[in-house]
């Protein structure tokens, strides 16, 4: 099994996560509050550029599968809670979508 096959399950999720932290850094841009939103719009940026560059480092072969999804994990979780704490439904998903990938990270160290 080729490595693209062996973690397509942890692709789909930062596919996934990097979209829903798109999504939300954009509607973020667009609240009313802004300032309350600083440190989520900062973290989604954060989130979809690591899991970007994860998903493309695992589709060339990285050898450093271990380390990119230790990290993936911590800035997935940060901003997965950093988005719970907003009622926004961008941020729920977004939310989601980190918290998960986190545990699809995490599976790559099992």
């Amino acid at each position: 099994m080729n490595q693209i096959q062996e973690y397509q399950s942890a692709l789909t999720a930062l596919n996934e996560c990097v979209l829903a932290c798109n999504n939300c850094y954009q509607a973020c841009l667009k609240e009313d509050d802004l300032q309350m939103m600083v440190e989520c719009i900062r973290l989604d940026r954060e989130c979809a550029d690591i899991c970007a560059y994860f998903e493309q480092a695992i589709t060339r072969g990285t050898p450093y599968v271990a380390e990119l999804a230790t990290l993936c994990i911590t800035i997935c979780k940060d901003c997965g809670n950093e988005c719970k704490q907003h009622n926004h439904d961008h941020c729920q998903k977004c939310a989601a979508a980190c918290l998960k990938c986190a545990e699809e990270c995490q599976a790559l160290l099992s």
